[in-house]
């Protein structure tokens, strides 16, 4: 009997939004496109959303009726940016990137951090391979339930609430997420992140579940650190880290801070991950929408890159994954970078070099930029 064809075809959503979501979304298209031609063992197909902020002001809505419907038919969407300076940004973020990760499940929050070769990092004496970390943010709950509200409006005891929410559930099952994390990287170690000293109830939790959780993963060795404290050891000690899993709110400020220690924001990641695979997960670069920058030709595509090397792995597709690293950090090497990296180079001339890369490294016949 001949075995039976596992399909390698993926349909990936584009959905470059706002800012220089659209131009770093389409820079990660055109370097995934060669990427897929060169290797030749896959084929992704595209299909892009032109949800955004102007979508919002036209319509009143970033997601039009049904939408979500449409999104769960693809294997994985790759994300730009949302937000714009005349839309509040608790409405843009909870209008779209939010409204696609909370009913798709997607509450591991990934985001690996490390400094690139050719690259130098603001931290005394910190090399490429000084700095190699992943954080994991769990993604569903926590500061950025939703729950809370206000009353009294305009009174001079105006009230507001925010209630970060905390469940067993969702603890135990990032937790686990992180100690595999974790038990699959060399180091085999993992820092627990909580401020269980002023926050005595969810971030108790947190220290309770994670003694618990680490019980199950006698070979991944851990510890525990209070935030505030952690900030510092991210600076003074960063060879002490390797995995690190924190709340919603510390993980999205830490990692911002960690993107910083390696040279630039401009290079993280971001996976945002259902892993029990029921829906698509979503990739995007942690940078923002950065209007600053906007059409000017000169945003950094490389947190895009590795973006989309992440959407690779999780695909199934690693040596790809690793071959587009690969790539990126020659190019980065040879010092083909944009300003916030030191370079001079434009969004197209990195995204040019990347794709002339990668044919050296399939063994074709391009010539290095």
């Amino acid at each position: 009997m001949s075995p039976i064809a596992v399909s390698r075809n993926y349909s990936i959503a584009t959905m470059g939004a706002d800012g220089i979501g659209p131009e770093v979304v389409d820079a990660g298209v055109q370097v995934l496109k060669k990427l897929q031609q060169l290797d030749g063992g896959f084929e992704l197909e595209f299909e892009d959303y032109d949800w955004s902020s102007d979508t919002y002001k036209k319509t009143g809505k970033y997601i039009p009726d049904g939408g979500l419907d449409k999104l769960k038919k693809h294997d994985a969407i790759l994300f730009g940016a949302v937000g714009a300076p005349d839309v509040p940004d608790h409405i843009s973020l909870w209008g779209l990137r939010l409204a696609i990760c909370q009913p798709f499940q997607q509450y591991a929050n990934v985001r690996p951090t490390k400094i690139f070769k050719g690259t130098s990092s603001p931290l005394r004496n910190a090399e490429h391979g000084d700095l190699d970390w992943v954080i994991v943010r769990e993604n569903s709950e926590g500061e950025y339930a939703g729950q809370g509200g206000r009353s009294h409006r305009g009174h001079p005891w105006e009230t507001a609430t925010e209630v970060s929410i905390f469940t067993r559930h969702s603890v135990e099952r990032i937790m686990r997420f992180a100690f595999e994390t974790a038990q699959k990287r060399p180091r085999k170690f993992l820092t627990v992140v909580t401020k269980s000293n002023a926050q005595r109830n969810g971030m108790v939790l947190w220290d309770e579940v994670a003694n618990e959780i680490a019980k199950e993963y006698e070979d991944v060795k851990w510890d525990k650190m209070l935030v505030d404290a952690m900030t510092c050891r991210m600076v003074l000690d960063p060879k002490s880290l390797d995995t690190i899993v924190a709340t919603n709110l510390h993980a999205d400020i830490l990692s911002d801070l960690a993107a910083a220690l390696a040279g630039s924001i401009g290079i993280a990641p971001t996976s945002n991950l259902d892993p029990t695979r029921t829906y698509p997960s979503m990739f995007e670069p942690i940078h923002g929408s950065a209007f600053d920058i906007t059409g000017k030709g000169v945003a950094n595509p490389v947190a895009t890159f590795w973006t989309a090397a992440e959407m690779l792995e999780w695909l199934g597709e690693g040596e790809a994954a690793k071959k587009m690293m690969e790539a990126v950090e020659t190019v980065t090497e040879r010092g083909i970078a944009t300003k916030d990296l030191g370079g001079k180079a434009g969004t197209k001339e990195v995204t040019d070099a990347v794709c002339a890369e990668l044919e050296v490294v399939y063994g074709g016949k391009g010539k290095k930029a």
